[in-house]
């Protein structure tokens, strides 16, 4: 039968205490991430079902959950935080493209009545990055993410700025060549929402800081 990987086709799946999760069960993600179907083998037969899925996931920062915060200390060894960080593989790593560290929220924030900016603009902004990419590939693909190696040459052009920060990203955290081409499609993805045909510096310098793994003691550009 199905698992929750093909559930999840054409929708989100939210894993939360993502280094919880059994190895084995972590490391099946890589298939579905890559290829948008899931191969399930037994002794007499095999099943392919369609997987093609957004992954979200949350973990906390170390085993005891407050390194990095502003009002509590971590009381975690430098081996504990590194084994607890192992517990995500870099292959897989390497196929998740956004990542953001949340920091808990002083009581201030969550009295006051800051105003952020409403959904209604953020949703507006979305339809028409979706809209730009609608007309870029016509029936061929839905999204950016989708993209295959043509056609990231053919629409994630960087020009020479672009290129040298590449290079630099590339070298000082020690990406893949799949990281480098993930790269390139979220960079065109913020193009998309800036409303821009061209990708620039800033566009790929927000997509490299995505990539930043400090909280899991990588290196930061």
């Amino acid at each position: 039968m199905p698992g929750e990987i093909s559930l999840a086709h054409m929708g989100v799946l939210f894993l939360d205490e993502f280094s919880e999760f059994h190895r084995d069960v972590l490391e099946s993600l890589r298939q579905p991430l890559e290829d948008g179907i899931v191969t399930v083998s037994r002794a007499r037969t095999s099943c392919t079902y369609p997987a093609s899925f957004m992954l979200v996931a949350a973990m906390n920062p170390c085993p005891c959950g407050n390194r990095g915060s502003r009002t509590k200390a971590c009381t975690c060894t430098p081996s504990q935080i590194q084994r607890y960080a192992r517990r995500i593989s870099g292959p897989l790593l390497d196929r998740i493209d956004l990542f953001i560290e949340m920091s808990d929220v002083p009581f201030e924030d969550l009295k006051g009545k800051a105003a952020g900016e409403p959904s209604k603009v953020i949703r507006q902004r979305v339809v028409a990055a979706r809209q730009r990419q609608a007309e870029r590939f016509g029936d061929s693909i839905r999204t950016n993410a989708r993209m295959s190696i043509q056609q990231i040459e053919a629409y994630c052009h960087l020009n020479s700025g672009c290129q040298s920060l590449m290079e630099r990203a590339f070298k000082r955290m020690n990406l893949s060549a799949r990281a480098y081409q993930r790269l390139r499609k979220v960079a065109r993805t913020i193009a998309d929402l800036d409303g821009s045909d061209e990708i620039l510096e800033k566009h790929l310098a927000e997509a490299i800081r995505y990539r930043s793994l400090s909280i899991l003691g990588e290196n930061e550009l």
